[in-house]
């Protein structure tokens, strides 16, 4: 069951629930938590987007001695942008589930995700009023293979989506390779948020090593030229 899909709904008589959890990473501006309850009890001006993250326990070693972690499926989409496979879901017409099985059945093709599967949900006010609703699925590394070989074949490929690539959760000697120069992208709406948050929420990688990564990308990056100078 996701980590906060018993929060997900507030019964009759029921207490206060406990407080959400945030995200809590220096220099990375926070989202309003909310529960499932809340956000489906919003009024008509609100859009809802859902998308998933599917990963898998990885042993793998990078060159024999960094620890892989966790195989972590992000998509690389048509306008250049990083985001995870989902989208935008007719309350008229759907369930959050369905609505966002539907989406994933045009890009991936061979997975449906359920309520267990629900994460956590977080509000995006400004120009346009969205609820991002986030889900999480682990699978083995296996089923994770098979689903980036049945990307490709999808109708989305090539088209709204360029192609599936994997998080690496790790951090070179250097302090920039791995993690660090993979948040340095540009990723489309809540995207990165929700990446650090399920990292955190799911203990994939500590929260101080998330902080690190994101401080590392915050730092002025010296000239090509002079790290070429350097390196002779």
């Amino acid at each position: 069951m996701g980590a906060m899909a018993a929060m997900g709904a507030l019964p009759a008589g029921a207490g206060a629930l406990p407080p959400l959890p945030t995200l809590g990473v220096p220099g990375v501006p926070e989202l309003k938590p909310l529960t499932r309850y809340e956000a489906m009890r919003l009024g008509p001006g609100w859009s809802h987007s859902c998308h998933a993250m599917l990963y898998a326990p990885n042993p793998g070693m990078l060159f024999g001695r960094i620890p892989l972690r966790y195989a972590v499926l992000m998509q690389m989409r048509f306008d250049g942008l990083l985001g995870f496979p989902g989208g935008f879901v007719d309350r008229r017409y759907w369930s959050l589930e369905d609505g966002l099985n539907r989406v994933l059945g045009l890009g991936l093709g061979c997975v449906r995700l359920t309520e267990a599967d629900y994460l956590c949900s977080h509000l995006t006010e400004g120009p346009h009023r969205v609820v991002a609703h986030f889900y999480a699925r682990q699978l083995t590394l296996e089923e994770l293979h098979t689903i980036e070989i049945s990307a490709v074949h999808s109708r989305d490929h090539g088209l709204e989506v360029m192609g599936m690539v994997r998080v690496p959760l790790y951090t070179q000697k250097d302090r920039m390779g791995g993690l660090p120069n993979f948040l340095a992208n540009s990723f489309v709406g809540t995207a990165k948020f929700q990446l650090l948050f399920a990292l955190k929420i799911l203990n994939m990688v500590p929260e101080e090593k998330l902080a690190e990564a994101v401080a590392a990308t915050q730092k002025p990056k010296k000239p090509a030229i002079d790290q070429a100078a350097g390196a002779m």
